[in-house]
């Protein structure tokens, strides 16, 4: 009888000392230190077993660049060899060849394929009644791998090879799971001193955790609450642009901590700048939150009755934390729009960005405070507020529902009856915007005006822009995501500059449609999103198809 053919790149089966190997034709028994004696244990592998089958498959490629080291799907000079080798990963038919295939392609095993590679094992040894031989060498061999390569692992891979090798029953005294387990600890955060702390004062420890670069990373609300016991006339002005600079990086709404740094203001008003003002209004502004301190809006502005000459960068920003919480003083205003400020302003480096407040403040006179009767930001000096999607849109792009969204309304409206990302007068990029007559069908925008008049109220009353015909004029509906960043962190409050910017495309005419986040996340898939949508713009008495127009 001929001998049976072996694969090219294979290897004969090697003696291991301490390991029983089974001949040609003769399964494989576990002897008492096989690693896989749990799995294959008549009494003890059905609970592992259904935890390692019931495991969803590893797909990195579907998490992005960074998560896995890997590239997403379609980028990288390597994705279709690395893709291609988990899919025989997936596919392979005995443990021999999972190993053949993570020796033979050193250049093209990425971190991700041993996690892969330890669930198709798990599956071969427990999807059939009778499991495959298994060569004691075989599992040293793919042990070993993993040992040599697990220093390249981020911490998801090594938590993933973890649970799959206690599913699989490696001994956790063993060499594998002691390299591992060697590998998570030493990715933890390391522990701060414990005798550090109780050395310093109060308001050098404030400071002290507040610039450590681990505390801004990772912040925690139980902590930030309990500085709000350290008094706020015993803290310097340093530790107070700290506290607040923490609390509108990481969108942390805490009242108590909010009403310390107002306080803090109003008591130490003669000796602080405007410069240090700025950093300390900031995150009123940005969180959205008015203050209960009665004296905070007094004291501020007789602050920029003092300082506004002196730093007018810093006066306008003060004046835009103030204008997301509806406050704008009239006097300040008086002084930023006359000729002499704007003229004072022109020449500097930051004059851009000084008229782009500018513009927003005039905006804010324009639609919210009808009895200002002051001087205006002339009509040559606006420029657009905000002429592409905020930073912090731009930056989680990736993790955003704007894409699916767009398929959807694509595939429900057809692409001529929405606009995406359109910049509308004065200056706010809208999500989506659609064009809806007056019955209620959705119109091709390309037929219409998709912008309102602006300003609102220098339109003659009755008349609408650029429309077909005067009796039937078309709303404009913008559909206003809400992502998880749009929000404080506690997720019930919208940051002030979108609710800005809500509030004023309400006022110049838009109807505004939110689109939660909690909503969007519920949604699996593009046909529950897609009914969703259908149910959204229903509920406003939109039609579109045949029966729409």
């Amino acid at each position: 009888m001929r001998k049976p053919r072996r694969e090219p790149g294979s290897r004969a089966p090697r003696p291991t000392e301490g390991a029983t190997c089974a001949g040609p034709g003769e399964s494989w028994s576990p002897t008492p230190n096989s690693m896989l004696r749990v799995l294959l244990s008549a009494q003890a592998s059905a609970a592992r077993l259904s935890g390692l089958l019931l495991l969803p498959p590893v797909q990195p490629c579907c998490l992005g660049p960074g998560k896995w080291g890997d590239w997403p799907p379609g980028g990288g000079l390597h994705a279709g060899p690395v893709q291609g080798l988990q899919r025989l990963l997936e596919q392979a038919r005995s443990p021999g060849e999972l190993l053949r295939w993570l020796g033979q392609n050193p250049t093209k095993v990425r971190a991700h394929h041993y996690p892969v590679a330890l669930r198709r094992l798990g599956q071969l040894l427990g999807s059939q009644p009778r499991p495959p031989p298994v060569e004691q060498a075989t599992l040293q061999d793919l042990s070993q791998l993993i040992i040599r390569n697990c220093p390249s692992f981020d911490i998801h891979t090594i938590h993933v090879c973890l649970h799959l090798a206690v599913l699989l029953g490696f001994p956790s005294d063993g060499p594998l799971m002691c390299a591992l387990e060697q590998e998570r600890r030493f990715r933890l955060p390391p522990k701060p001193p414990p005798s550090l702390q109780p050395v310093l004062p109060g308001g050098q420890r404030l400071e002290a955790a507040l610039s450590c670069p681990r505390f801004l990373r990772h912040p925690r609300q139980h902590l930030i609450r309990s500085l709000a016991e350290a008094r706020p006339e015993e803290l310097t002005p340093h530790v107070m642009v700290l506290l607040a600079q923490h609390l509108a990086r990481h969108r942390l709404r805490e009242p108590q901590l909010l009403e310390a740094i107002a306080h803090f203001l109003v008591v130490q008003e003669m000796q602080l700048s405007s410069k240090v003002v700025q950093k300390l209004v900031l995150p009123f502004g940005r969180l959205n939150y008015l203050p209960l301190e009665q004296q905070f809006m007094p004291c501020l502005e007789r602050i920029l009755a003092r300082e506004a000459g002196v730093a007018p960068l810093a006066t306008v920003n003060i004046l835009m934390s103030l204008c997301q919480l509806r406050c704008l003083p009239f006097r300040a205003l008086h002084f930023v729009f006359s000729p002499g400020f704007i003229n004072h302003i022109s020449g500097t480096p930051h004059a851009l960005i000084v008229r782009r407040y500018l513009s927003l403040l005039d905006a804010a006179v324009e639609l919210e405070l009808p009895g200002y009767r002051g001087p205006r930001l002339p009509r040559r000096q606006q420029v657009p507020i905000f002429p592409q999607p905020l930073i912090t849109d731009r930056a989680r792009c990736k993790y955003s529902h704007k894409d699916i969204v767009a398929e959807g309304l694509r595939q429900l409206l057809g692409e001529e009856k929405y606009r995406q990302d359109l910049t509308v007068p004065p200056g706010y990029c809208t999500d989506f915007l659609l064009c809806v007559s007056s019955s209620g069908a959705v119109l091709p925008v390309r037929t219409q005006d998709p912008f309102l008049p602006y300003p609102p109220r220098s339109c003659p009353q009755g008349q609408a822009a650029s429309q077909p015909t005067t009796h039937d004029p078309a709303q404009r509906v913008v559909l206003m995501l809400r992502e998880r960043w749009h929000f404080c962190r506690d997720g019930r409050v919208l940051l002030g500059s979108r609710a800005l910017r809500e509030r004023h495309l309400g006022l110049m005419g838009y109807q505004l449609l939110p689109l939660p986040f909690e909503e969007l996340e519920s949604q699996r898939g593009l046909p529950q999103l897609k009914s969703y949508l259908r149910q959204k713009l229903q509920a406003l008495g939109l039609r579109w198809g045949p029966e729409g127009g």
